[in-house]
């Protein structure tokens, strides 16, 4: 029988009719807080100059990370009492760099990563010839591979709708995901510290699109976690394996397998697993869902829409990263991406929407005391645009470790403006 997502892990559209909605202008992000400075930069490919997008940055002797954006700038900010530290900066295939903090003190510094050239087909760790086998390992280690304490993560959410090219909505929270141990089948949850947001639909189209789930979208591809989401731990049988050419990263060297679903009456997943070779454990995931088969892929995203439209997705991409501390795994950014299509009746063109939703964790500690549930706490079908208010609180969002916009939310909200103002 096939595995099937809950309803949360995929995450639900949800297309109205939008009679008015108001501005919230997102105040600008302070550079420095007392306590915190912040250091900015960009991480690229030493060999053509290129960014390299979801590049990680570590502080040594802390938990502190953050990640850069699809441009390779990064924005990372560090207590002011870590003087003597250094920062890990490393990206799959590449040789990782440890620098020292004085490094990043000059201002808008660059990072240069440098390819592995190694050739790992020769490298004698690789011992599994048979990609299914190594696949079931990864499953059946899980409880020795990955954190098995309950942990209080602190993470940065962003959800970004687009039309075309133009941004209709941007929301940033900071939130805390209580992480419940991975041999545990007990759900994660997620309480909400700060948000903020724009959103304005109203002159730019006639439809809004609402992504429904929030932070647990990112957060239910946590495959190793709920690997029951895509695959069956005691049957395998479903999927096709087969191995790519190995890679690595931070010195590690890592399996690289193909997979691919095989009952295709259905929407069905396919993509790659990074796989520690020493470890077994799974370093990262990138996938995507074939959503060809309109109609079925319509009734697993799409919750509800206008009269008179057709909407479909037509690309549904994920992407998890693991990090390790002290031998042992954990959650550490997440990233959804999907597009939709809206056709009118009665109209010759149709409008496409993206919807990016990354979570990344900023910093995290074991804490195996009883949560309690309060108000602040996320339903799994939270509409962040409905569900949240916008906050102005400079020196809170000055403390957090976010990720750099791709262009500034400054910027973005102008273009808003500039085209009602057209209008």
């Amino acid at each position: 029988m096939r595995n099937l997502i809950l309803p949360f892990a995929r995450p639900l559209v949800i297309l109205v009719f939008l009679l008015s909605l108001p501005m919230e202008v997102l105040a600008a992000l302070q550079q420095s807080s007392d306590g915190f400075t912040e250091y900015k930069g960009q991480v690229i490919n030493s060999r053509n100059q290129d960014p390299l997008a979801g590049a990680y940055l570590s502080v040594q002797d802390s938990n502190i990370s953050t990640v850069t954006n699809t441009d390779g700038e990064f924005s990372l900010k560090i207590p002011k009492d870590l003087e003597n530290v250094n920062v890990l900066v490393s990206y799959l295939g590449f040789q990782s760099r440890m620098l020292p903090l004085q490094f990043f003190q000059q201002g808008n510094v660059t990072v240069e990563l440098q390819e592995s050239l190694e050739e790992l087909q020769e490298v004698s760790i690789f011992t599994y010839t048979d990609p299914e086998a190594l696949v079931q390992n990864m499953l059946k280690n899980r409880g020795s591979n990955y954190f098995t304490d309950q942990t209080t993560m602190t993470a940065f959410y962003r959800e970004a709708i687009k039309r075309g090219r133009k941004n209709v909505s941007l929301s940033e929270a900071v939130v805390k995901i209580h992480k419940k141990p991975y041999d545990s089948n007990a759900d994660d949850d997620i309480a909400l510290v700060k948000a903020r947001k724009t959103a304005d639909y109203d002159r730019l189209d006639t439809l809004a699109l609402k992504l429904r789930g929030g932070p647990y979208n990112p957060l239910s591809i946590d495959i190793m976690k709920n690997p029951t989401h895509i695959f069956n731990e005691q049957d395998l049988s479903n999927f096709k394996f087969s191995f790519d050419d190995p890679s690595q990263i931070d010195e590690q060297y890592l399996y690289v397998v193909d997979f691919e679903e095989q009952d295709k009456s259905m929407p069905w997943y396919y993509g790659k697993l990074f796989i520690d070779a020493s470890t077994f454990s799974l370093v990262k995931a990138s996938f995507n869902l074939n959503v060809d088969n309109r109609r079925a892929a319509t009734s697993l995203f799409v919750k509800k829409k206008p009269g008179g439209t057709k909407v479909y997705p037509v690309e549904v991409n994920y992407d998890i990263t693991y990090r390790q501390k002290d031998g042992r795994w954990y959650f550490g950014y997440g990233h959804t991406q999907l597009e939709f299509v809206v056709n009118w009746k009665r109209k010759l063109f149709n409008s496409r929407y993206k919807v990016n939703s990354e979570l990344a964790v900023t910093n995290w500690q074991i804490n195996n005391e009883r949560v309690k549930k309060d108000d602040s706490f996320l339903s799994r079908r939270v509409i962040m645009n409905d569900d949240v208010t916008g906050f102005a609180d400079l020196s809170f969002w000055g403390e957090n470790n976010i990720i750099e916009p791709d262009e500034s939310i400054e910027s973005a909200i102008d273009k808003i403006r500039d085209k009602l103002e057209i209008n």
